[in-house]
């Protein structure tokens, strides 16, 4: 069971948007990467075509690396480590090691 999942909110741990928080709006978990609002933005060089008449220069998100990420707690607001329980029906649900809040 992957840890980060869409729409989770995360804090990111390194890189040049070190510090930051954003929701996840696509987890890639074969590459072992994450879109997330608002992080890890790059300038991208568009040519003219009928979908994009104007051109130019377009900033948007690139994936950054699910290990370079991590799941923040609601109930501590601070980031979490993240373990899995496995319930008595075979379900799985995810929790904060530090306040054993269900995430």
């Amino acid at each position: 069971m992957n840890k980060i999942k869409k729409n989770d909110i995360v804090y990111v741990l390194s890189g040049k948007d070190k510090g930051k928080t954003g929701k996840v709006f696509q987890v890639n978990a074969k590459a072992g990467k994450a879109f997330v609002e608002g992080i890890n933005y790059v300038k991208k060089h568009m040519r003219k075509s009928k979908e994009n008449q104007q051109g130019g220069i377009v900033q948007k998100e690139s994936p950054i690396q699910l290990s370079n990420i991590t799941l923040m707690c609601k109930t501590c607001s601070k980031p979490a480590s993240v373990g899995i329980n496995v319930l008595a029906d075979g379900t799985k649900s995810r929790f904060c090691k530090r306040c054993k809040e269900v995430i």
